[in-house]
């Protein structure tokens, strides 16, 4: 009989929640052949990266996976053999109930979000018993290192990056109504956060010495970009020229549209946890944006990572490379972004080669899915 997996996914950072359930959810059922109910509680927002997606119905199938309305209240479901609690999402109490009723309870497992920090290591797999019921929750942290539950990535994802590049790129750019890039320009996409940095990059852009087009899926930063350029609203398809700087806004994508761009742009601006991981298995240079949190709390997170990622850089692209993350997220800086972003456009040819360097190594962490299913069939015996 197929172990069946219920994965429930509350939608709060827009985005990010939902992107990294509903991959995971896709690679259980496509990669393992298990029986999988997402549960969602935002199927408008969850439409946005999956179009197939009906945001009016209670129940839907799609890539394999049952999609499931999460509606309060809970209507009476029997619990699967392995319950996911995406991000700490706090299980329904009547689907709780239900599962302290089964003999035995099911893997009750808490995915938690992806972090380089030091100490999820040694947190990873803990337990954690119901105060009230007999049921025992576990914690899984994806992480960048063998001893933690490894990073998404479905199989094949290299390959079909590679297959992307050699023969699909040009038909991309043409699919978007721009032409193949000029010698000496650079592409960029930039997916953000609202970001006081936004405007000084911006103008560091405009006065480049080569040209630089941003493509910027619509998001929470086109009002920014609209301010900054003077003019009322941006829809999908505006382009504007300032200086150097051409911009181009796109229509929001699906997940596998997104990872195109990222393969084919010379460096992405990302934010949070799934469009970051995106950007580094696109081996592509990129600046990331924590999440912002109170007291600066994600500092951590983003000294965390460069620690990591910056490893086997020479000193002056790792200079570069940190003083752009850490410009863009607003970390005490003695430099203007105009004199950060002239550091990274010397050492670009280098930070190039590391981000390749770096993809490659991604691989020694494991894939989240693979770990997953192994720590779940273990707890099932």
């Amino acid at each position: 009989m197929r172990v069946t997996w219920d994965i429930f996914c509350n939608v709060v950072d827009n985005y990010g929640d939902i992107g990294v359930a509903w991959r995971l959810a896709r690679g259980l059922a496509r990669e393992h052949g298990l029986a999988v109910r997402l549960w969602v509680d935002d199927l408008r927002t969850f439409h946005r990266i999956w179009p197939a997606i009906d945001p009016l119905a209670a129940g839907q199938t799609s890539e394999g996976v049952a999609i499931c309305a999460w509606h309060t209240p809970f209507v009476a479901t029997e619990p699967a053999r392995v319950v996911i609690e995406a991000f700490g999402c706090a299980l329904p109490e009547a689907y709780l109930e239900a599962m302290a009723r089964q003999s035995p309870p099911p893997v009750w497992i808490n995915l938690e979000y992806l972090s380089a920090e030091t100490w999820v290591a040694g947190h990873h797999g803990l337990p954690s018993p119901h105060a009230r019921l007999p049921l025992t929750k576990y914690f899984f942290f994806p992480g960048y290192t063998a001893d933690t539950g490894g990073l998404p990535a479905e199989s094949g994802l290299m390959a079909r990056r590679e297959a992307f590049l050699e023969r699909s790129a040009p038909g991309f750019w043409r699919d978007l109504q721009i032409g193949a890039p000029q010698a000496d320009e650079l592409r960029v996409s930039l997916f953000a956060y609202e970001n006081p940095a936004l405007s000084a990059l911006l103008d560091a852009w405009a006065v480049d010495a080569r040209p630089v087009t941003c493509l910027v899926p619509e998001g929470r930063i086109i009002p920014q970009l609209a301010a900054w350029l003077g003019v009322p609203s941006l829809q999908a398809g505006a382009v504007h020229q300032r200086g150097r700087l051409r911009l181009r806004i796109l229509p929001f994508t699906d997940q596998d549209a997104y990872d195109q761009l990222l393969w084919a742009c010379d460096l992405n601006f990302v934010r949070g946890e799934d469009s970051c991981v995106r950007a580094q298995w696109a081996a592509r240079p990129l600046v990331w944006q924590a999440y912002p949190q109170a007291d600066e709390a994600h500092w951590n997170k983003l000294d965390a990572l460069l620690t990591l990622y910056t490893v086997g850089l020479d000193p002056a692209a790792a200079c570069a490379v940190s003083g752009m993350w850490r410009h863009w997220n607003a970390m005490p800086d003695a430099d203007g972004v105009a004199a950060r972003w002239a550091t990274w456009r010397a050492r670009r040819a280098a930070i190039e080669h590391h981000a390749q360097a770096w993809c490659e190594r991604l691989a020694g962490a494991g894939s989240l899915t693979e770990k997953l299913v192994e720590f779940a069939e273990k707890k099932l015996k």
